[in-house]
């Protein structure tokens, strides 16, 4: 007898007009495993993490976590399983008129009110000093306002607040775009390191195979709005899925075709 996955998906299908953007999708992600989706821009990778979050209402489909659709929960339920997940977004999206600190008071405080266990704000000061610390971040860095930041600190402080409030689900959109190569290894580490202490699932899109392998246990591709190819993150560079080949290696021949628009 096989475990219930954390995130369970089948069946997903959105559409914007006459354009499916996801058709049909089915996807298990087994507790504690970190799982990557790679693909194209506009294969809809965003959009299924969309859907996951609530942010948008798919047309069809199941989304479940730990056995529970989504899609037919009441809104406060909704609203409660939504709260197991710590989200680090593409381009780290701190609130500028915010400090560091609040950046992450402001994660720690929102889980709080959902789970209603909400921390006294001098409570939350404490913890974000004790957060920043588990992304290597020094706790005085919490004085400071997010644009006196480098891009590799923005993402370690996007990442802080992800895990304020010790998420049972990690999202992570396009983790290393924007930063140089040895900067993206590193945050790909402190993304296993804090995956692997929370005990968490992992969701993350990303076009960068490097950091795919890195963090990933399980990938897929999605094209055309469907998973073309799902197995093993290690696999990625040697699928023997034409696409995936095509894709990983960055070949401009074989099945997979630049849409030209008219």
């Amino acid at each position: 007898m096989t475990s219930q996955p954390k995130i369970r998906v089948r069946g997903l299908t959105k559409r914007f007009g006459d354009k499916i953007v996801l058709d049909g999708i089915d996807l298990d992600i087994a507790r504690g495993t970190s799982f990557v989706v790679i693909g194209g821009s506009g294969s809809g990778k965003s959009v299924l993490l969309r859907c996951i979050l609530g942010l948008l209402t798919p047309d069809e489909g199941v989304i479940e976590i730990d056995g529970e659709n989504l899609l037919t929960s009441t809104r406060a339920r909704r609203r409660e399983l939504v709260a197991q997940i710590g989200m680090l977004f593409q381009n780290s999206a701190l609130f500028d008129s915010m400090s560091v600190r609040d950046n992450i008071v402001f994660g720690l405080m929102a889980k709080g009110r959902v789970a209603r266990q909400r921390p006294t704000r001098s409570e939350a000061a404490r913890q974000a000093g004790d957060i920043l610390r588990q992304v290597g971040l020094d706790p005085s860095v919490g004085c400071l306002s997010p644009s006196e930041l480098s891009g590799g600190m923005q993402k370690r402080v996007g990442l802080a607040r992800a895990i304020a409030g010790t998420p049972d689900i990690l999202f992570f959109d396009e983790p290393t775009t924007g930063l140089d190569p040895i900067t993206g290894a590193i945050i790909d580490e402190l993304i296993v390191d804090c995956v692997k202490r929370l005990g968490c699932t992992a969701l993350a899109i990303t076009h960068d195979m490097a950091s795919a392998q890195r963090i990933g246990d399980k990938a897929a591709m999605l094209y055309n709005g469907r998973l073309v190819w799902q197995g093993p993150a290690s696999k990625l560079l040697e699928s023997g899925n034409a696409m995936v080949d095509q894709f990983t290696h960055g070949r401009t021949e074989g099945p997979i075709k630049m849409e030209l628009r008219r």
